[in-house]
């Protein structure tokens, strides 16, 4: 019997019905690593591979994207990991994976240190496993292939502070000045950057200054004394993350979309750096960078409303930036499981239910269409109609609650999207109250340690796209469908 004739006089049935049918042929078995080949053959030649997640605390969006990472690193040859954490807390875990000498040689023992909320973002068993597993990898090579882990994120202020001091008393002490007059600035506001972002709506005075003067001083001397290339490229990040961090601050408490642009210009312009660096220390030979950043970040923001609210995004700047050398953007997406967030932002973390997707998403039609509970999607040259329509994708973050003040807005929407039509409107008043931000700090020890606040990037109650990529030599992808997503928090071994 025809679709027409099943549907009778119903056009929309009869429509959908070839939608899921057109789903259904795409749709591709994801039980093992070896399902992974169509993405893997996918990559091709492509430097950049950026995976995504729609949330910060769900066990397989995790567990894939390390599967996935694995074969990169094995089968394609990729250098190093980047992901959506602070840089000094990276630097350590780096370190342990690459087997320096007097670094931890468990990475969980490294992980115990990331206290910093959501301490469950990382410090879990999922990231434990992966980087176990690459410093035995990184073990049987050379010091010039061994695969790097690396924090993009701008907000260790402090942390970033105390490590170009400890930098230049060891290496360069007469220039200690610069960095203790960058500390005396922020002194009055105990390490609070909310604190900081508020005065400086105060009032007109800023730590920009002797910020910048100190990343000034600092690249002068870099290149001098003895200290290793790994050591004086730490103290640059650090003093650039810095110089971030207090422009991401003082634009937080305005509002509008320049704090959000700052951080992921900062993330991608540090990914830039490190592919320079990692290509040094290779002998200038091409690196291949895998990230791992929340969908909202990886998903290219052109190919959505975002520029309408003067939005840019990872994913967009580095296919601008190395289109011609291949980026391949992957989303992931569920329909309905758990998720590991927090009730308000700094809270402790406990599993939330996460109910089904909203009718019209992306995930509630991939729901509908495909019965197995799980599915890999490689995207062919050209997009059937339903990869082009206008669809909401679900974006969780780290908490379900309000922001404090000069965090996210409830109407700002986020997206992961690639594909050629944007992304279409939504209605955040029909939505559960989950909440897609990346907030602040919180201590698994007792008492909270201060340290800049992780800001919401706007995305409340949100929806986008999955993360379709443009297909062809700078694109392509995939939307990891799980219908029933298990959670893990992190183990309480860290």
């Amino acid at each position: 019997m025809s679709n027409a004739a099943a549907h009778g006089s119903d056009p929309e049935g009869c429509r959908m019905s070839d939608v899921f049918e057109q789903v259904q042929r795409l749709a591709a078995p994801l039980h093992d690593g070896s399902d992974l080949d169509p993405l893997i053959e996918r990559t091709g030649d492509a430097r950049f591979v950026l995976l995504g997640e729609a949330s910060h605390g769900t066990h397989e969006f995790y567990f894939w994207r390390a599967a996935i990472t694995r074969r990169l690193v094995t089968e394609k040859g990729f250098g190093f990991v980047a992901v959506e954490a602070d840089w000094p807390d990276c630097y350590q875990l780096n370190r342990s994976v690459i087997g320096a000498p007097d670094a931890p040689q468990d990475p969980a023992n490294v992980l115990r240190g990331f206290d910093r909320w959501p301490t469950w973002m990382w410090a879990n068993e999922e990231v434990v496993t992966f980087t176990r597993w690459l410093r035995k990898h990184n073990a049987e090579r050379t010091a010039s292939q061994r695969v790097g882990f690396h924090g993009l994120d701008v907000y260790s202020l402090w942390d970033s502070l105390r490590g170009i001091l400890g930098y230049l008393r060891e290496h360069e002490p007469a220039h200690v000045e610069s960095v203790l007059a960058a500390f005396r600035c922020f002194e009055p506001h105990t390490e609070d950057p909310q604190a900081y972002a508020r005065a400086t709506r105060l009032v007109p005075n800023s730590c920009e200054s002797p910020v910048l003067e100190m990343l000034t001083d600092l690249r002068r001397v870099a290149g001098r004394g003895d200290a290793a290339p790994d050591a004086r490229f730490n103290a640059e990040q650090n003093a650039l993350v810095a110089a971030g961090a207090e422009a991401y601050y003082r634009a937080m408490v305005a509002g509008g979309p320049a704090s959000w642009n700052v951080r992921d210009h900062h993330m991608a312009d540090t990914l830039d750096r490190l592919v320079a660096h990692h290509g040094e220390a290779g002998g200038g030979s091409p690196v291949k960078a895998v990230v791992w950043e929340h969908n909202t970040h990886v998903g290219d923001a052109r190919f959505t409303d975002m520029p309408e609210a003067g939005l840019v995004n990872v994913g967009q700047l580095v296919r601008e930036r190395h289109g011609a050398d291949g980026v391949v953007l992957v989303g992931f997406g569920t329909y309905s499981g758990s998720v590991v967030a927090a009730d308000a932002w700094g809270d402790p973390a406990q599993v939330t239910t996460v109910p089904g997707a909203r009718r019209g998403s992306i995930e509630a039609l991939l729901h509908d269409s495909i019965e197995t509970p799980a599915a890999l999607f490689v995207l062919p040259s050209e997009l059937p109609d339903w990869l082009s329509e206008r669809r909401d994708h679900r974006a969780i973050g780290s908490s379900t609650g309000r922001a404090p003040s000069g965090g996210a807005t409830t109407s700002r929407r986020c997206w992961a999207a690639g594909t050629t039509s944007s992304a279409g409107s939504t209605r955040p008043e029909r939505w559960p109250r989950f909440r897609a931000s990346t907030p602040p700090v919180e201590n698994r020890r007792p008492g909270p340690r201060r340290g800049a606040p992780r800001q919401a990037p706007g995305c409340v109650r949100h929806h986008g796209r999955c993360n379709h990529p443009v297909a062809g030599r700078s694109g392509g992808g995939v939307c990891g469908r799980i219908q029933e997503t298990r959670l893990r928090p992190a183990p309480r071994s860290l």
